[in-house]
């Protein structure tokens, strides 16, 4: 599996989720596809995962333009075998990295739950100890002349 993670650009995002550019704007604009960076050359490129993230289906694109006879593409044929070949893949890397999060969670659940007992462990000390220093206290003063006694 490789490290680097597809993006697309606007109108490849909205032609593999089957919605208009404008929706992939809007979202983009919204900071709902975290990850996506402008670049000179394609404009903006929005990571497939948060596309998956934000909810979205990957399907393949459609055909292209009926302006375009000319046939697919070379540009087309390697954006339908992107989606075609990467969704298995995507979807097994966010099956992953769903659980790598739910195992990274139910640990941080666990040390809180040590924390907070741990927590009461020492509160409880601590009670304990204030009441000792309170006896000691009463028993010096018990120990102690009274103000004004002369031996």
């Amino acid at each position: 599996m490789s490290t680097t993670r597809p993006k697309l650009n606007q109108r490849e995002a909205a032609a593999a989720c089957g919605v208009s550019r404008s929706t992939i704007r809007r979202r983009r604009e919204a900071g709902l596809l975290p990850g996506s960076v402008e670049d000179p050359e394609r404009g903006w490129l929005i990571p497939v995962e948060a596309l998956l993230a934000a909810g979205f289906t990957l399907n393949a694109p459609g055909p292209p333009d009926a302006s375009s006879n000319q046939g697919p593409t070379s540009s087309g044929d390697d954006l339908g075998g992107l989606v075609d070949g990467s969704v298995a893949e995507l979807r097994a890397e966010f099956e992953r990295v769903r659980h790598q999060h739910a195992l990274e969670l139910a640990e941080a659940r666990h040390g809180q739950a040590l924390a907070e007992s741990e927590a009461l462990h020492l509160r409880a000390q601590l009670d304990a100890r204030a009441e000792h220093i309170s006896d000691l206290q009463r028993a010096l003063r018990a120990l102690m002349r009274p103000p004004g006694c002369v031996r």
